[in-house]
């Protein structure tokens, strides 16, 4: 059976430093602490806007929420490919692997 790991540990099991809760420094070039919240404005082209609807629909998750998880995978995914791992789909029913590229 695969090794299952926890996303939001990701960049801590990819050998990269993780800022604890318990650190209350604010964040560097900020001034706020860490865990205030940070408000973005973003463009999204048409495609990512209907995906987000998409998901949106899926999920009855709001927009932060799902945008919040984004990051959160991509920095996952990007500390274990930058550590020399590949990113494999496999599925469930027939078994087969496949390799993920980012582009």
């Amino acid at each position: 059976m695969p090794k299952l790991v926890d996303a939001s540990a990701g960049a801590h099991e990819a050998g990269q430093a993780v800022a604890r809760p318990a650190d209350r420094r604010p964040e560097s070039g900020t001034g706020r602490a860490p865990g205030a919240a940070e408000r973005i404005t973003v463009a999204l082209v048409p495609t990512a806007a209907g995906h987000l609807r998409q998901l949106q629909e899926r999920t009855n998750m709001s927009k932060t929420d799902i945008t919040n998880r984004a990051i959160t995978s991509y920095g996952f995914f990007e500390a274990y490919l930058q550590s020399g791992h590949e990113l494999l789909v496999r599925n469930a029913a027939t078994g087969e692997t496949q390799l993920v590229r980012f582009l």
